[in-house]
């Protein structure tokens, strides 16, 4: 995955395809965001098959891409956990109001100068010009990571451990190329999601499931 627009285009029908299962089996309304996630990032490889094929720059389908990487998804993930999690609310404020605040500084800042990728080798580098970077990386993965560790469902206590370990496997491998092959990984450990409709949680959990 993300290694050319073949792996893309294939590995991103894939998981929408799943994504799709996942969203007709979901009963509850306010499961319907967290259900909706390998959905979402199976477009996102769609997407990003569509960069390879303009070769990077500065285009349409660059910045679709860097919109749903960076302000979408931090505002997305953990507000669909919240959604799902009515039990452990209050816990889960804190990556709400932090993926808000990271999420409207990314958006202001994308909208402001457009984003840009580069091909490099089998992967894609996306470049994007925002102040205090670390302080909003910390943001960002406390709002989508953070997120699932805190959520009292186990299964997504567990896909939020894969991300992690994803995360630090493509920032310590391809950090130019980071932004891309960390949203590969997520979209691959977000199929955990459908895992869940065979094992649901307990019954006095939270209802968090994709059933």
């Amino acid at each position: 995955m993300c290694w050319s627009a073949t792996a893309d285009l294939a590995a991103g029908s894939a998981i929408c395809a799943l994504g799709v299962a996942c969203v007709a089996r979901t009963r509850r309304v306010r499961d319907l965001p967290l259900a909706a996630l390998p959905l979402l990032l199976g477009a996102h490889q769609l997407i990003e098959a569509a960069v390879w094929h303009g070769d990077g720059g500065t285009g349409a389908a660059t910045t679709a891409w860097t919109v749903i990487a960076l302000p979408l998804l931090a505002l997305w993930v953990p507000l669909a956990v919240l959604s799902a999690s009515p039990g452990a609310r209050l816990r889960l404020l804190a990556p709400a109001v932090v993926g808000a605040v990271t999420a409207t500084v990314l958006a202001v800042r994308v909208a402001a100068r457009p984003p840009s990728a580069k091909i490099h080798g089998h992967t894609v580098g996306y470049s994007v010009h925002v102040p205090h970077a670390s302080w909003l990386i910390a943001g960002y993965l406390f709002a989508t990571v953070g997120a699932l560790l805190l959520t009292p469902d186990r299964t997504l206590r567990l896909l939020g451990a894969l991300t992690a370990t994803g995360a630090v496997v493509c920032a310590a491998l391809w950090r130019l190329e980071f932004i891309s092959t960390w949203c590969a990984v997520a979209a691959v450990t977000s199929l955990t999601l459908l895992v869940r409709t065979a094992h649901p949680p307990p019954r006095g959990r939270p209802p968090a499931r994709c059933q």
